[in-house]
């Protein structure tokens, strides 16, 4: 979907903006994340969103997470909910606790600020607001003085935030660890679960504007990687006509109620029409203040040809959606060529120029629009070894990610 005509013109005059006034502009249009001193909801100094997610800290995947996962206690179990049930509350509890206190460190994040990146997106699921889960659901208790203490670290860091509804009530696609329990079928698209989504998002919005740890949190996003309009036809568009208004409706209403200024409000953050659920904006009563995310991984692409020149070729030539920040991303390659002899970094440190050049080449292309967020920061010995095309900190120490994220799109192949 392109951006407004406004949209486009105001990115277009930004660096004009900025030159000719020597300062931080603020433009009130619905995509403005240039915030002038002394406001919330901003992007210090930068025309671009540059940042890592923070996966497997508040929903752990174990395909990413093994060695933490079997640590826990949850080792043969396939998510969260599995593990949960599994262990009991108290034990499972007493488990989460100790991941969440370890896998992303107030250090860690003083590292990703110190990479050039600006930004953090922060997958939750609805479970964080423990009085929306009923009792037959099973998932671990008392993450939020986790998430208050992460929020608080990227303030003091001077990082963005994007909080992500990850994981959303009923699971929002079939057999995925990252909604937090895999499901045959995606029950998420029902009047009930929308609206404790919808609840959890009212919740969230005003812990945002009313905790102060949360002064850097500047999108919401309604939820992460819904059901495709082509699989599932009907659920799809019953989101996009029931969820995604009163989804946007209940972040305002939070905001009314606190009589939050305009230029302090949240940006609401919608998957893109390029996702394929659908048009994100066809039943919003507004778009004041929206993002758009997309997810790219030419590891899934089935059209780019699985060679370097073939890869290389496929990023120079794509071309996003304006106006969206690439929400996830990787320098993973097709599963039937990541371990060949072309592709393969076990033992292979001659292959790490051509990573970087992948790397830098996606990163000119996202930047084209709004900006990237890589997926993901951290990880741990994904089939058995440092798997850093997933893990931009192992990625950095490999070389494969340059220590300046702003250095990159000027060092494209492309």
């Amino acid at each position: 979907m392109s951006a407004p005509a406004s949209a486009n013109m105001y990115s277009k005059l930004l660096p004009i903006v900025l030159l000719l006034t020597g300062a931080q502009a603020w433009m009130p249009y619905e995509r403005d994340l240039y915030r002038a001193t002394g406001t919330k909801r901003w992007l210090p100094n930068a025309d671009k969103i540059r940042g890592v997610n923070l996966g497997s800290q508040f929903i752990i995947e174990p395909w990413m997470a093994n060695d933490a996962w079997n640590s826990m206690g949850c080792g043969g179990y396939n998510d969260e909910w599995q593990c949960t049930q599994a262990l009991g509350q108290d034990a499972a509890n007493e488990a989460f606790r100790g991941h969440w206190d370890t896998w992303t460190t107030q250090e860690d994040i003083q590292q990703i600020a110190s990479l050039g990146l600006n930004t953090i997106r922060l997958p939750v699921g609805f479970w964080l607001k423990e009085d929306l889960v009923k009792d037959d659901e099973h998932y671990p208790q008392g993450g939020l003085e986790y998430v208050d203490r992460l929020v608080g670290w990227a303030r003091d860091a001077g990082l963005y935030v994007i909080m992500d509804l990850h994981g959303g009530p009923g699971s929002q696609f079939a057999n995925q660890q990252y909604t937090g329990h895999g499901v045959d079928y995606p029950g998420f698209y029902t009047a009930d679960n929308f609206g404790r989504a919808a609840e959890f998002l009212y919740w969230m919005a005003d812990r945002i504007h009313t905790n102060a740890n949360y002064a850097n949190v500047g999108a919401l996003q309604v939820i992460n990687e819904p059901v495709h309009a082509g699989q599932n036809p009907s659920e799809a568009a019953y989101m996009i006509e029931s969820f995604y208004p009163n989804a946007y409706t209940s972040i305002r209403n939070a905001e009314d109620a606190l009589n939050v200024a305009d230029g302090d409000r949240l940006h609401i953050q919608f998957m893109g029409n390029a996702w394929g659920a659908g048009d994100p904006t066809s039943s919003l009563p507004s778009t004041g203040h929206t993002l758009f995310d997309d997810h790219r991984y030419y590891k899934w692409d089935g059209s780019v040809e699985t060679t370097k020149d073939g890869y290389i070729n496929a990023v120079c030539n794509d071309n996003r959606e304006d106006g969206i920040v690439v929400g996830e991303w990787s320098i993973a390659v097709a599963d039937d060529v990541e371990h060949n002899d072309e592709f393969s970094i076990r033992d292979r440190p001659d292959q790490v120029d051509w990573y970087r050049s992948f790397f830098n080449a996606q990163v000119q292309t996202f930047e084209r629009s709004a900006g990237w967020v890589f997926w993901t920061w951290k990880c741990n010995w994904i089939g058995g070894m440092d798997e850093w095309r997933w893990c931009y900190k192992s990625a950095v120490a490999a070389g494969a990610i340059p220590d300046d994220a702003a250095s990159a799109a000027g060092n494209s192949p492309c």
